[in-house]
């Protein structure tokens, strides 16, 4: 059985709480794994808990245009970059599974973007690309909501990605997943509108580690996500966002 590890609130927790689910229950930790949190003995029935975002990193650093379909759809693909197009979301913006997304007032149009997520376990700093996987802890799903319009009115990306609301994560962290090629999809309102597979990536998870480390520190909690697949659109008011990626889960949000 895969292991999952949470962040969870409950009577006994109300302030957040690490841990791991087995079978229908939730087993506390006394701290994130990736930084030698270890179990306490114990346990709370699942259904009796909230799940909150599984990481409180020091930083979210996102990859832009990393499928070749959506640089095809954007119109990008006489300009597919060259190399990975980084930037970063505050770690503000991260709400859990089940939170809303809240339409900031000088949007018009806000879209979400279905990706994998990749938590860093270990301190990497210059890390080779084939050494890569011995700085990650694990994989969740992560919506990287954007206000499309204000993106295109800036000219840079801080405010139309670092809305508070603006980076759903969840619903847990995997350790083990077949990164290279698994499905990341992203449903509206129970239609499958983006659909991509790792595979399918300008530049793969062991490339951006090493990249992204040549550039910043990654801390462990650090939180990578990969880019995003053909297809997002906007989100009204109302709306559920699912972002479903094959051997994690599904992380369900509602725009308020």
């Amino acid at each position: 059985m895969t292991r999952k590890y949470v962040r969870f609130e409950s009577l006994g927790h109300p302030d957040g709480c690490y841990g791991i689910i087995e079978d229908n229950l939730v087993r506390p930790i006394s701290g994130p794994v990736w930084l030698g949190g270890d179990f306490v003995t114990q346990v709370e029935p699942l259904e009796s808990v909230g799940l909150l975002a599984p990481v409180e990193p020091s930083k979210i650093v996102c990859i832009g245009l990393n499928y070749h379909a959506h640089v095809e759809a954007s119109h990008s693909a006489d300009n597919a970059p060259e190399r990975p197009l980084v930037f970063l979301k505050p770690p503000s913006s991260i709400i859990g599974p089940g939170q809303r997304i809240v339409h900031p007032e000088e949007s018009e149009r806000v879209d979400y973007e279905a990706e994998l997520g990749v938590v860093i376990g270990k301190t990497a700093r210059n890390v080779a690309a084939e050494n890569a996987d011995e700085y990650i802890f694990g994989f969740t799903c992560v919506n990287d909501v954007t206000a499309r319009d204000l993106q295109k009115k800036d000219g840079q990306w801080s405010r139309a990605k670092g809305f508070d609301t603006f980076c759903p994560v969840g619903p847990w962290i995997v350790p083990e997943l077949d990164y290279r090629d698994v499905l990341v999809e992203g449903v509206h309102n129970g239609v499958v509108k983006q659909s991509g597979r790792t595979s399918l990536m300008i530049f793969d998870i062991p490339y951006l580690i090493s990249y992204i480390s040549r550039i910043m520190t990654l801390n462990p909690g650090d939180l990578i996500s990969t880019g995003t697949p053909a297809g997002i659109a906007p989100m009204k008011s109302g709306d559920t966002i699912d972002v479903r990626v094959k051997g994690i889960g599904t992380l369900e949000n509602k725009m308020a």
